[in-house]
């Protein structure tokens, strides 16, 4: 690797630039942080913990107590906001809870060399990410999409373009029953969210010619003997027998799909469908996760410090190396070592190439519950070509009721 600055070096450096203190001016320091039970898992390396003690280490200024807490970064909008006073100094979040930690006063901004180090380190499409009005609330730490896993002694580079294709030759798993994958057939057919992510008075337009079109495309999909859906393990157990040959997720079962597939592994971007005789490009979600500071906290500079060394290029590379989490620090992706992996690869040109920024407006909430409904009502059959226009109508309003 390239990157071979001291960790300890880094983090003091982040520390006085954070405190402006004397070294031996002690100060005795609190702070909560959650993390996934993942980052805290001894078999995986406890990178949490392994980085909170490299950073106090080096910070003889500061007599710092941890206590940690395990919280996914999908939960932190749902936990966090129940009661931002008592909650954690520093967190690790999904960047779509932005609006909603935001309206509860549970996250905050940052400045100075902070927001700076988000600007230096990373695309614009990250930036972005963690910025709401100008303003940036958080240190990304990887990006975070779903992509296609698919065996490569069933489907040729040319099959891999082609959702339909691939159906004609084997049998695909897709998590239709959850929202954070169906909506990327609307997406694929013209439907917007928000116009550009940005302006809630536009709400989410799945409806129209458009929409019709994509409800009936997902019918035919459904009923389609080499579609199985995605739900409770379905898909990587019937990858594993094998049965199914490919499998969309993302870089947290890369280790087990490595593990069933070994030398046939590929993963992709995510491949077109043909909707109403156009091929159109599914989209999925993409953004970061990030480490967010509590406004709440006591000791906000000693908080700022911890929150920009664990999103700092070394602390990313211990993450990669423990548990391949994906960088997104452009130090990092643009090492030789990292830029050849087949995971990384595949999760960068999708964000790059095959997806939207997800909405962090909280108005963005109703879409959750109501894109599971609607996934459960075509698996279950529900929705047919002869009903197709009123479930959509349906859909549509509940998707923007406020």
């Amino acid at each position: 690797m390239k990157i071979r600055k001291s960790l300890i070096a880094l983090a003091g450096v982040l520390a006085l630039s954070a405190c402006g203190q004397e070294a031996e001016e002690k100060k005795n320091v609190t702070l909560t942080v959650w993390s996934p039970a993942e980052d805290q898992d001894e078999s995986q390396g406890n990178w949490l913990q392994t980085m909170c003690d490299e950073f106090a280490a080096a910070n003889p200024q500061w007599e710092i107590e941890f206590k940690f807490g395990t919280v996914s970064e999908e939960a932190i909008g749902k936990t966090v906001v129940q009661d931002p006073k008592n909650s954690a100094d520093v967190y690790m979040f999904s960047n779509d809870q932005i609006g909603t930690l935001l309206d509860a006063d549970a996250i905050a901004k940052l400045g100075g060399e902070a927001a700076e180090d988000v600007k230096k380190n990373n695309s614009q499409l990250i930036i972005d990410s963690v910025t709401k009005d100008d303003a940036i609330y958080g240190i990304p730490f990887t990006t975070n999409t779903w992509f296609m896993y698919y065996d490569k002694s069933a489907f040729s580079e040319d099959d891999i373009k082609s959702l339909d294709v691939m159906l004609e030759k084997g049998k695909v798993a897709f998590p239709m029953t959850t929202a954070w994958y169906n909506g990327s057939f609307f997406l694929a057919n013209g439907a917007t969210l928000f116009g550009d992510g940005s302006d809630a008075s536009k709400g989410i337009d799945f409806g129209g010619e458009k929409g019709l079109q994509t409800v009936n495309y997902m019918v035919d999909l459904v009923a389609n003997p080499n579609f199985v859906n995605d739900a409770d393990g379905a898909g990587l157990s019937n990858l594993r027998s094998g049965e199914v040959k490919a499998y969309f997720s993302g870089s947290w079962d890369y280790a087990q799909v490595k593990e069933i597939l070994g030398d046939n592994l590929g993963a992709s971007q995510l491949p077109m469908v043909n909707i109403n005789g156009t091929d159109k490009q599914m989209l999925s979600f993409a953004g970061s996760k990030a480490i967010g500071v509590n406004p709440n906290c006591e000791d906000q500079e000693v908080a700022v410090a911890l929150a920009r060394f664990l999103g700092s290029s070394e602390a990313q590379l211990k993450h990669y190396e423990m548990r391949s989490v994906i960088p997104c620090s452009n130090e990092l992706l643009s090492d030789p070592t990292i830029s050849k992996d087949i995971l990384i690869n595949a999760q960068n040109d999708t964000i790059a190439n095959t997806s939207i920024i997800q909405p962090t407006l909280s108005e963005m909430a109703p879409y959750w519950i109501a894109a599971e409904t609607f996934g459960k009502a075509l698996i279950a059959k529900d929705i047919t070509k002869d009903n197709a226009q009123q479930k959509l109508d349906d859909y549509v309003t509940q998707l923007n009721n406020q």
